[in-house]
């Protein structure tokens, strides 16, 4: 049986995630309120900030950035573009 969740991102109700996508508190938020759809937003969203920001994910600091902007994207205002960033078509 499936798991749904009310999604925060999609603002509808949607298929849960299997597991915990994240380590610790924000990791059990983000399964509680995030379906599999709102992830992928998140993920991609994500993969631009890593390329338009040149980061590297190893790194603390690249780390930390993330999963502030994750922290944003999900339960706060929203995590922004960089500023100029030109979506490709």
């Amino acid at each position: 049986m499936t798991r749904t969740v009310n999604c925060v991102v999609m603002r509808t109700e949607g298929e849960g995630l299997e597991y915990l996508p994240y380590p610790g508190d924000l990791g059990k938020r983000i399964y509680d309120n995030v379906s599999k759809e709102g992830w992928q937003r998140w993920l991609a969203h994500q993969t631009m900030l890593i390329n338009e920001y040149r980061l590297t994910p190893i790194e603390p600091k690249a780390r930390k950035f993330l999963e502030e902007e994750m922290e944003k994207f999900f339960f706060g205002q929203g995590s922004a573009a960089p500023e100029g960033y030109v979506a490709p078509e």
